[in-house]
């Protein structure tokens, strides 16, 4: 019984030491927003601001994907996460307006996403 007890322990405990890096990746700076994989987070290229209107965060994930690789992914992510859509590339949660912008060509793509107080976001800038 003892043998079936420590091989349950550790199993449980190769699960949650492995767990972590299976969640994936958060963009810095943003609560929950995960990094798809095949992306990368460009570290040192974004900026964290705070003002009393809310939250100005500006994250960059680079990688050898397709825009529509990343519109689908962020497409089913993101909803899961309480963010609704808006427009294309663009989603509302609590008051704040996370933008998704795209620098340079499929499978050499960088990703910019956008956070703002969603009161003052205008979807055309």
């Amino acid at each position: 019984m003892s043998r079936l007890l420590r091989s349950i322990v550790a199993l449980a405990w190769l699960l949650l030491a492995v767990q972590p890096a299976s969640a994936g990746e958060f963009l810095a700076g943003f609560d929950d927003l995960p990094v798809m994989p095949g992306l990368a987070a460009v570290d040192g290229a974004g900026i964290v601001f705070d003002t009393p209107a809310g939250r100005i965060i500006e994250g960059y994930a680079a990688g050898t994907v397709t825009e529509d690789a990343v519109r689908s992914f962020y497409g089913k992510t993101l909803p899961q996460l309480g963010w609704k859509p808006v427009a294309r590339d663009e989603y509302r949660r609590e008051g704040e307006h996370l933008k998704i912008g795209f620098k340079g060509e499929d499978r050499t793509l960088t990703v910019r996403f956008t956070l703002s107080p969603g009161k003052n976001a205008s979807r055309g800038g």
